[in-house]
Formats: structure tokens, C-alpha cells, sequence
């Protein structure tokens, strides 16, 4: 390992909670053990939050809303307090980058690629407080109910948030969350995950560094059965989370049973829609390429390769030779292509269902296995499997893990019948060299997203799914959305 991979967590107390303003002790001495994921030895430690400690969260976050200065700032008053999180974080990069390929497996090649992104979602948000429609005037109607001379309609802040953020990608995703948020004038809970809960240390971090009032944001980490205590408690406004459509489920059952507002980001089993016009070689290329990020650990990956029928096997062999070559090893060795897995209950899970897709009868063209010349590491070999039936379980379920299916289709109609043929909708991908081609196959895919010749996001714009991959949209101006509610206000003549 690299005196980089040995260096220090570069994180303070990481023992206590960030609960209004302060780092609080925990209730107990409870903790958490962060594993790396390339060493299977321990990163380092963190308090696990009990009953009591979600209490005190909620409570401070309630105070903060009902009765602090947050919600009754201006926006660009909250717009500086983010531009200043922006700027601390911008010189605390170097330190997420440090730590996410211990917690999640990826290069950190990568994660230093990423360091401009992170603070960008803070500037973006702050950026909309200039111009972002949050009162708008209009004449009310002349009905007998509605009346008066002047109407505002109003978008205020929907109140106390609780942001649970998963163990892949988690500053990034926890920003998504917090930017747009604050500046909507809400405060949050950050429940992190306790396999990658250095982000939220980090943002808590910054929160206390620029100086942000009390009980704005608060982070603690915990296991399922506190963060549904987060999700059931009435004080609690809105759930904003990003994970799998299991838990994603039972999210929205509790918060429909209370009639809490909730964004929910969830799994994928994303096609990628190969035309008969596509170059083989090119397609196979990038595909493979795509999922190497993260070893596979995306909601978005490209993992259902829909191709004619008559160019399968050709396809299925240039996918299988680029993804076999691909480095697996040290997530800080400048050489790796891909890392390990974040943690061996993933591995385990990935395992399970490459033997399930060879007990159903698909064929495993390469990988399958652990890598033969890694000891150590939840690491797992890219692989490929050909002759996939839409009806396998590696066809429907989402693996979460650097497995990718190749599956035949008649023609153009059959292909978009069997990317359809799911109960995911996050995004897909379309590869044909005629963009007009490709606009019209997008219209009929039932995604969030559609790249074309890629797999492409842009969460500066819009991100989320259709069908069990989620409700609502994060990232963007579609981002700031469900963190206000729309209030009308009719009156006499317009105020002084």
C-alpha cells in the first residue's frame, strides 16, 4: 500500500454527534468499525447513535425551524452561509478524497477527478437565491372564492428534513440533499451510513467551521432500526433518501401512513439499447469502461445490454475481451481500473448472483470468481454473462456489482419491450450513430434518464426515476422542488 492509503483519517472527534451546533457525547459507547474495503482491516471508528440520540437530533433540528433564525433569512442571506461551506469544503477536498476509496472502493484516481463537482453543488444552489422564483405576484381570479386585488404564491420551506445517505457515493449525495435544503430555508438531519460515515464527519465538520446556526445540520450515524425512527417521527417534515428499493419501500409506507413528504432515489437494473447500426467495438468499449466506476456499485449502471439478435455472440465476445481486461486492484494504485467492493456482504451478495445466473443457464463468458492474485479485499472479477434470458433473476434484480448481461432482441420494437420489461426506471442508455434514431428510442424507454452512446448523468439538471426506481427529482433547479411547499395569499391590495 502507498504512504497516501496509510495516511491518517483526516477527520476530528469522530465519537460524538454534531447536534445543534455542538459535538455531543453518545448516549452510549456504542460504535461502529469502519472496514477498508481493499485491506479488510479496521479505517477507523464512529459513534453509533441510539434511540436517544435520534431524539435529541430531531429536537434540536424542530427548535431550529420553529423557533430559529434560518427559516427567516433571506435566500441570499443562506446563500452565503453555502457559498462559504463551498469554499471550506473546496480546501478540505483533498481530504474525501483520502478517505472514500477506503470506505467504498473507489480509485482515488477518480475521487480526485471528482473534487470540483463537490463543492459546485453548494455554489449552484446558492447561485438560484438571485433568481429563483420563490414569490410570485398575480392577479386572483374573479371568482366568488377567491377575490381581492393582489395574490402572492409563495414557496416556502417545507421544514425539518431527515437525509439518509447511502455508502457509495456519500458527500456528493449527501449535497444533493443539504444545498438545496438550506437554501429553501429547511434544516436537515444527515443520517449517514455507518460503512462510509467519514462524509457526514466532514460536512459537519465545515457546518461548524463557517459558523452555520444551531440545529441547522446535524449528522449522526446509525443503524436501520434508529434511522426509522428518523423516518417515523411526526417533528420530521420530509425524508429525502437514496438507497435500495427495498428500503426505499418501506420508507414510503411510513411516510405515506403520516402523510410526510418524501424523495426517494432507488435501484436500477438500467439497459443499455444496442442498434443494428452501432460500431460493436466502440459500444463494448465504453460499456465496460462505465462499469468500472465504483466496481459497479452505481443505481445507474448500464447492466442489461440489449442487442440484435443476429450481432449477440459478436457483441457478447468484444464485452467479454474489454471487461476482462480491465486492472482489478489497489484503489490508490495510479495502474488499477477498478477497485474492490465496499464491503464482503456486498461481495457476498454479488457472488450469490453469478451463481444464480449459472444455475439459470445464462453463460458466463469470463470473470465469475475472486481475482486470483488479490489475497486480501472485498474484491470481485469483472464479469460478463452471454445468452441471457430478460426472465433471469440477473436480468431483473439489481446486483449492485460489476456484472454485466448480455441479452438477444428480434428488432428495435422487441429491444424496447425488454428494457421496459423491468420494475426499475432510473436511466438507459441508447448506441446508434444517428441522434435522431436514438431521440426517438428515448422517447419510448420508461427512464428517469437516457444517455445517448453512454452512460451519462447530469445531476446539474435532473436526476431520478420512474416505476420502483424512485419519487421525485434531485439536482438542479427540479432539486429545489420538494424542499419548498406552495403557499397562496390573496389579499385586498399589494402590501406597502
Amino acid at each position: 500500500m502507498s504512504r497516501l492509503a496509510e495516511a491518517p483519517v483526516p477527520l476530528g472527534d469522530t465519537g460524538r454527534f454534531f447536534i445543534d451546533g455542538d459535538w455531543v457525547k453518545p448516549s452510549t459507547d456504542s460504535v461502529f468499525d469502519v472496514i477498508d474495503s481493499a485491506t479488510e482491516q479496521p479505517y477507523f471508528r464512529v459513534a453509533e447513535a441510539q434511540a436517544m440520540d435520534m431524539d435529541l437530533a430531531i429536537g434540536a433540528a424542530r427548535h431550529a425551524f420553529d423557533r430559529g433564525s434560518w427559516p427567516r433569512m433571506t435566500h441570499a442571506e443562506r446563500a452565503t452561509y453555502l457559498q462559504a461551506m463551498a469554499d471550506e469544503l473546496e480546501a478540505r477536498a483533498a481530504d474525501y478524497s483520502a478517505m472514500w476509496p477506503h470506505e467504498s472502493g473507489v480509485l482515488y484516481a477518480f475521487a480526485q477527478a471528482s473534487e470540483p463537482g463537490i463543492p459546485s453543488t453548494l455554489r449552484f444552489y446558492a447561485d438560484l437565491a438571485a433568481d429563483f422564483p420563490f414569490e410570485e405576484e398575480f392577479i386572483p381570479s374573479s371568482t366568488t372564492l377567491a377575490g381581492g386585488g393582489y395574490g402572492l404564491l409563495v414557496r416556502e420551506p417545507v421544514g425539518v428534513v431527515g437525509a439518509i445517505i447511502p455508502w457509495n457515493a456519500p458527500l456528493p449525495l449527501a449535497l444533493i440533499k443539504v444545498a438545496p435544503a438550506l437554501l429553501a430555508g429547511c434544516v436537515v438531519i444527515v443520517k449517514v451510513s455507518p460503512e462510509a460515515p467519514g462524509a457526514g464527519y466532514l460536512l459537519a465538520e465545515v457546518a461548524e467551521r463557517v459558523g452555520l446556526p444551531r440545529g441547522v445540520l446535524n449528522v449522526l450515524t446509525a443503524d436501520r432500526e434508529v434511522s426509522e425512527l428518523l423516518v417515523r417521527d411526526h417533528r420530521v417534515d420530509k425524508i429525502a433518501f437514496t438507497g435500495s428499493t427495498a428500503a426505499g419501500r418501506r420508507i414510503g409506507e411510513i411516510c405515506g401512513g403520516r402523510i410526510a413528504r418524501c424523495t426517494l432515489e432507488l435501484g436500477g437494473k438500467s439497459a443499455a439499447v444496442i442498434l443494428d447500426d452501432a460500431d460493436i467495438g466502440v459500444a463494448a468499449a465504453t460499456l465496460a469502461g462505465a462499469e468500472c466506476f465504483l466496481s459497479g456499485q452505481v443505481c445507474a449502471s448500464l447492466t442489461r445490454i440489449v442487442v440484435p439478435r443476429h450481432r449477440h455472440d459478436e457483441f457478447a465476445d468484444a464485452l467479454a475481451a474489454a471487461f476482462s481486461a480491465v486492472q482489478v486492484g489497489d484503489p490508490f494504485d495510479p495502474t488499477t481500473q477498478m477497485g474492490p467492493l465496499a464491503m464482503e456482504r456486498q461481495r457476498d451478495r454479488v457472488e450469490h448472483y453469478i451463481a444464480k445466473g449459472v444455475e439459470q443457464g445464462a453463460t458466463l463468458l469470463t470473470g465469475g470468481g475472486r481475482p486470483k492474485h488479490l489475497d486480501r479485499g472485498f474484491y470481485i472479477e469483472p464479469t460478463v454473462f452471454a445468452g441471457v434470458d430478460n426472465k433471469h433473476v440477473i436480468a431483473q434484480e439489481e446486483i449492485f456489482g460489476p456484472v454485466l448481461s448480455v441479452i438477444p432482441a428480434d428488432n428495435d420494437e422487441h429491444a424496447v419491450d425488454i428494457a421496459n420489461d423491468t420494475i426499475y426506471g432510473l436511466n438507459a442508455a441508447v448506441f446508434t450513430p444517428d441522434a435522431a434514431r436514438a431521440r426517438e428510442v428515448a422517447g419510448r424507454l420508461r427512464s428517469g434518464t437516457v444517455g445517448h452512446n453512454g452512460m451519462r448523468i447530469d445531476m446539474d439538471t435532473s436526476f431520478g426515476g420512474v416505476k420502483q426506481s424512485g419519487v421525485g427529482r434531485e439536482g438542479g433547479r427540479e432539486g429545489l422542488l420538494p424542499y419548498l411547499e406552495t403557499k397562496t395569499v390573496l389579499l385586498d391590495a399589494k402590501p406597502t
